[in-house]
């Protein structure tokens, strides 16, 4: 008994002794959060000023800005519809100040100051001048030994969000502009003081190994001639964030004095965990300067490379399935700075597939990278610059070279941290983008860099040095021609026609091979998608912080006006459905181009800035917008997914249906020895036909599965199909919709339907008299009363394009957003649709030219009515009827002749003649010939739409 109490003593008093050492290699924190006096500085135009005789008649809370602290100009503009407002807003000088008491116990340490995340700063000590530093990506760190003794002190801080950094960043970075995070002034992250005992760790910086399960390690320690004989530096590394327990071995490497900088080999042992989107395993060094300091860093052992024209993770082809960040965070207007917030962020985009984040323009916090870390996600982060790289500019060249640098250091060790490029669609001096590359990779060789994000706009290809290709294009296409294109959709200003899914009759063959063919680097897709879905009007209230959607305020009264409001949500709701199908679209011909690097949507979330950009699928506030659930998503957009490649979407039951089944494989494990299962289903849940195929390749990647020939003879009334795809044993599969329509079927005239293309008095007398009129507006006789088709939704926004557009005598796009009808109408009992634009509709809204219903009265519907964009709001009817006078009209502005040759076609025009030779057809609007007439002639006043520039085509 005494033993083993004399035992217990003996540990006891072994872990007082260890706990007080550890407390002395601590490094003691006085928080600085919470209240400080401040003022603002509007009239300090770079004059030196007297610090004693500042004066504070204000309090402000830190971290915060100047908005969160409702500080500033309050807000009286609300008629902005480029971004959302501040309720409260500043530019300029602002001071700080904050008195502290250093404790005695710091005497003979080293204090440093540590401001996390702030704009430019310039920093005094009871008056005395300590500098400046502008940082903005990084944390800035002031040391204060010399002025800070024991006792009282004051710390004024001036934070400069003017003109304190190049402008061109101040214009554009998503660091700075006011489309996303805002310009704010303040300090947002950590802020604190710290004591160092002399001889203390300066930088570690780690090169973890996966083939060899080793890690570099670099040390500096400050103070070297303070090192004496006998010192040493002890590691030790743990996994920690995941349920496999593995610590390597403890390790201690001599010190010599004077010596400053180490570098140390550091075994993980065979056991070692790799980290990758699928285990994120993170280790936790601990380095110990033996006697003063201890540090510890997070890290994954990974290897991030590339293999030919795509990416490996560890060795493991892998593909980006990526999502754009411009700094969207509606409640405060500033990135956020807590890993939960980053957590949740990140599990929401991974919860559809996303498993990579590109940073537009500006690089986020420590907590962003550490969030990714834990979560698996593959970074790509930014300098915080969009624009012209010149000679002429030296000021801002060595600013983002200084960014560069200080971003490398900072966040390099971090596991997630794989990609780097200079910024956003850079155009300039390729010699200094080369340069900037070369000076960061000899700074840090563990990221993978390329010179830009979509740079000169793709034209000039791929350029030498670059480890991969963020871009729209590889090289300038020819007429016409869609040859260069790695994304499906355009705006009408950069390429013909919207570019190949606006333009192409649907299928699932088209791929970006002839692009990627001109490419040795990996191929990421720049900003995919930006497919416009119509405001969510209830999201309004969800704006509680500092910003304010006055935009979204403006956009639902002119629809007021309009006379549409009532329809706000169908416009929101069937817009949203087609833009979630047009982005698969767009998806799945990255994943079916052979050796594709991935992609970088634009996005999954909406944009609120830059003329209000409502792409996502998920709200400003990365909140399902109700459209497509997550586990839909991720069936197009996963590590795995099965691919259906077949030329078209709409069939006659007299073809052979032919498809190839082929599986886009990303995921650490081949499928061999799994069945791939088909099913094809009537809307009732009927097997029309089904079959199966063993999956036979080992292979990862794109790997063909077989073809099928599913049996569709039987089907002799229009219908559609759904064939469904599934991998047995396991939660991937996919589904396509399909159109099959009678063989024979051919436009069949009716007696008592008169089908025309001219409102002749001749058929106004037809009408008078009660008979039934078809009518086909000739298109070049209403050029003033009607838009163009437009299969796809609008691309970004209407008001930015247009104005691009015709800057560069480049056609307008129609600017629509899809079509809104009721599927139950009885137009449509022999055409099958949904309440939205799909696939079948293609042929018929692309020879479309949608006539301006303004004139009529508010309740009035068109049967397919097509949905505006929020600049023009215009009432737009694709096909709509009227009673006129005893007669009943039904007219159809689609030149359907011209595209007899598709049976969809035929058979929405049979299906409008049995509708009109139908009891059903009793349209409820009267009108006489006189108001008929005056409809169709009198010329609507358009919307005065302001003009929006976007630097990258100017």
């Amino acid at each position: 008994m005494r033993k083993t109490n004399l035992s217990i003593l003996l540990l006891c008093l072994a872990l007082s002794l260890w706990a007080q050492k550890q407390k002395e290699f601590t490094r003691p924190q006085m928080n600085l959060q919470g209240t400080w006096l401040f003022e603002l500085d509007p009239d300090d135009v770079n004059q030196e000023r007297d610090i004693r005789k500042l004066t504070f008649s204000d309090v402000i809370t830190l971290p915060g800005t100047t908005d969160t602290n409702r500080k500033g100009n309050k807000n009286a503009q609300t008629d902005i519809t480029t971004h959302l407002s501040r309720n409260y807003s500043y530019v300029g000088k602002a001071w700080y100040q904050k008195e502290v008491n250093i404790p005695k116990a710091w005497k003979n340490k080293d204090i440093v100051l540590y401001l996390e995340r702030t704009k430019p700063t310039h920093i005094w000590v009871d008056g005395q001048e300590v500098g400046k530093n502008d940082d903005i990506s990084t944390a800035q760190v002031y040391d204060l030994t010399r002025l800070l003794t024991a006792g009282k002190h004051e710390i004024t801080i001036l934070i400069d969000n003017g003109k304190s950094v190049p402008s061109q960043l101040l214009d554009n970075s998503h660091a700075y502009t006011e489309s996303t995070q805002t310009n704010w002034n303040g300090i947002i992250g950590q802020l604190y003081l710290e004591a160092r005992t002399p001889l203390h760790i300066k930088e570690i910086q780690l090169y973890p190994d996966a083939q060899k399960k080793t890690v570099g390690i670099q040390v500096k320690v400050s103070s070297p001639k303070l090192i004496t004989k006998g010192s040493k530096i002890t590691l030790r590394a743990s996994a920690w964030n995941t349920s496999a327990n593995h610590q390597a071995e403890t390790v201690e490497y001599p010190l010599t004095p004077s010596q400053g900088d180490y570098e140390f080999e550091y075994p993980l042992g065979e056991k070692a965990l790799l980290w990758s989107e699928f285990h994120p395993a993170l280790y936790k060094l601990e380095v110990t300067l033996n006697g003063y300091d201890t540090q510890s860093v997070d890290f994954g052992l990974r290897e991030f490379t590339t293999q030919g024209t795509q990416f490996a993770i560890n060795g493991h082809t892998t593909f980006l399935r990526g999502k754009h960040d411009a700094c969207v965070f509606p409640l405060t207007a500033h990135t956020a700075m807590d890993v939960e917030t980053w957590r949740h962020y990140f599990q929401v985009a991974k919860s559809y597939g996303i498993n990579h984040y590109r940073f537009h323009s500006w690089c986020p916090p420590k907590a962003c990278f550490e969030a990714a870390d834990m979560e698996g996600i593959y970074l790509q982060p930014e300098l915080p610059f969009w624009g012209n790289l010149r000679k002429d500019n030296p000021y801002l060249v060595s600013f983002l070279r200084k960014e560069g640098i200080h971003i490398q250091n900072e966040y390099g060790n971090h596991a997630s941290f794989v990609m780097f490029a200079l910024g956003n669609e850079l155009s300039g001096d390729l010699s200094i983008m080369e340069d900037l590359i070369a000076t960061f990779r000899k700074t840090d060789n563990r990221h993978l860099y390329a010179f830009g994000s979509n740079n000169f706009l793709g034209y000039r290809g791929q350029l030498p040095g670059e480890d991969f290709l963020v871009t729209c294009r590889i090289g300038g296409e020819a007429p016409q021609q869609f040859n260069t294109h790695t994304r499906g959709s355009f705006s009408f200003a950069d390429t013909y026609d919207g570019g190949y899914i606006n333009h192409t009759y649907p299928n699932t063959v088209m791929d970006f091979s002839p692009a990627t063919a001109q490419c040795t680097v990996p191929v990421v897709s720049h900003e995919t998608g930006q497919f416009q879905v119509y405001p969510n009007y209830r999201e309004i209230q969800k704006y509680t912080g500092v910003l304010y959607p006055w935009n979204m305020e403006i956009f639902r009264k002119r629809l007021e006006e309009a006379g549409m409001l009532h329809q706000a949500d169908d416009f929101f709701r069937a817009s949203g459905v087609w833009a979630a199908e047009l982005y698969r679209a767009d998806i799945e011909m990255d994943l079916r181009t052979p050796g594709f690097g991935g992609f970088q949507l634009l996005d999954l979330q909406d944009y609120p800035g830059q003329g209000s950009a409502y792409v996502g699928i998920l709200d400003a506030f990365m909140d399902s917008k109700g459209l497509i659930t997550p586990e839909k998503w991720r069936e197009f957009c996963s590590e795995t997914v099965p691919l259906l490649i077949t030329e078209k979407f709409c069939w006659t039951h007299t073809e052979q249906l032919t498809a190839d089944i082929k599986i886009a494989n990303y995921s650490e494990n081949t499928l061999e020895g799994k069945e791939m299962t088909w099913e094809l289903k009537d809307l009732q849940g009927r097997t029309v036909d089904k079959g199966n195929f063993p999956i036979t390749s080992r292979q990862t990647g794109l790997i063909q599965v077989g073809t099928i020939h599913p049996q569709i003879s039987a089907i002799t009334k229009a219908q559609r199909l759904d064939l469904f795809l599934s991998i047995a044993g396991t939660s991937y599969k996919n589904s396509y919709p399909f159109w099959i329509y009678p063989g024979k079927s051919e436009i069949l005239p009716s007696r008592d339907i008169t089908v025309t293309d001219t409102l002749s008095q001749e058929i106004l007398n037809k009408l008078k008299k009660g008979e039934k009129v078809l009518w086909f507006p000739q298109r070049n006789s209403y050029e003033k009363l009607t838009v163009g088709g437009l299969f796809q939704t609008d691309y970004w926004n209407f008001r930015m394009f247009k104005n691009i557009s015709e800057n560069n005598k480049k056609p307008v796009s129609p600017g629509t957003l899809g079509i809104l009808t009721d599927a139950r109408h009885p137009l449509f009992n022999d055409f099958p649709t949904d309440f939205h634009t799909n696939w079948q509709w293609f042929s018929i809204i692309k020879q479309s030219y949608p006539f301006i219903l303004d004139r009529l009265p508010t309740g009035y519907k068109p049967i397919v009515q097509v949905i505006d964009n929020i600049e023009r709001n215009h009432k737009l009817g694709l096909i709509f009827e009227f009673a006129i006078e005893s007669g009943k009209l039904l007219i159809c502005m689609s030149d359907l002749a011209s595209v007899t040759d598709k049976p969809e076609v035929r058979q929405l025009y049979n299906s409008m003649l049995q509708y009109m030779r139908s009891d059903a057809f009793k349209p409820d609007t009267q009108l006489d010939t006189a108001s008929l007439i005056e409809l169709l002639s009198t010329e609507v006043k358009a919307n005065r739409i302001e003009v929006l520039k976007n630097i990258s085509y100017e």
